[in-house]
């Protein structure tokens, strides 16, 4: 049997990759971030270890002892953790090495790391595909002419963020940007949004203009849409074929129950 393994942070994202492999007939270990991870995670892998996010001989170690040659990274890690203490020698002097502290020049150091160790980081769509919507309208909400306006408004803003490795998400009223999301996260942008605006705001939220299928691929899920009810959105756009939509059939039952309109862009 093939063997994966799989560095998990929060999320159910992880779990869906894991009974995907499973499915596959793949014997799935997992690396979970400690205060992060699912603790589900126990009951759906072969083999699960936790580890502190600044224990990088450890992780090494490990990866060595399971002879792993493919890997996937799943799930949310908060970028505040590269301004925490506590990082044991390797990871601290890697993280000093780096040019700067972007998403991607970290994701791409820890790649070139592990690729040291013959271990390829895959394309996680590839066992996710059904995550991944498809355009148009979905739910039984439809935008208006207005939340239309500022969701293509909105759309090259997001995508001029995201290039610039700053956030991936803006927020949108009256073709005005109200807030838009850095390191604090998309749930700290929808509440700003509501402050500053009020009711009635538009997210958008986008991949990269090159984003890379193995790292980092955005995710709206169940929280998401919950975070726009409470704070009176009207609508919300994602991008189609590279970010994942988790919970689909909740994540509508909600949207629905809030008249907020989903459109895939």
């Amino acid at each position: 049997m093939k063997k994966i393994g799989l560095i998990a942070g929060e999320g159910t994202l992880p779990i869906d990759f894991v009974r995907s492999a499973k499915k596959r007939g793949e014997i799935v270990v997992v690396f979970a971030i400690n205060g992060m991870a699912s603790p589900l995670l126990e009951e759906e892998a072969d083999k699960v270890y936790w580890l502190d996010v600044r224990q990088y001989t450890k992780f090494a170690f490990l990866l060595t002892k399971e002879r792993l040659r493919r890997l996937a990274m799943l799930g949310k890690v908060k970028k505040s953790v590269i301004y925490q203490d506590g990082y044991d020698k390797e990871a601290s002097e890697g993280l000093k090495k780096l040019r700067n502290k972007k998403d991607y020049t970290i994701l791409r150091e820890i790649t070139d790391r592990l690729g040291r160790f013959g271990i390829e980081v895959i394309n996680t769509s590839d066992y996710l595909n059904e995550l991944l919507p498809e355009k148009g309208v979905i739910g039984k909400t439809a935008p208006g002419e207005e939340q239309i306006q500022d969701i293509e408004f909105g759309y090259d803003i997001a995508k001029r963020l995201a290039g610039m490795d700053i956030g991936q998400t803006v927020i949108i009223k009256d073709m005005t940007v109200v807030a838009v999301e850095a390191i604090e996260g998309t749930d700290a942008a929808i509440i700003r949004g509501r402050e500053v605006a009020g009711e009635g705001c538009v997210m958008v939220k986008v991949s990269r203009p090159d984003q890379d299928m193995r790292w980092d691929i955005p995710v709206v899920g169940i929280g998401t849409i919950e975070k726009l009810a409470e704070n009176g959105y009207k609508a919300l756009a994602i991008e189609s074929g590279k970010m994942y939509l988790l919970d689909r059939d909740k994540f509508l039952e909600t949207a629905d129950s809030a008249g907020i309109a989903v459109k895939i862009l």
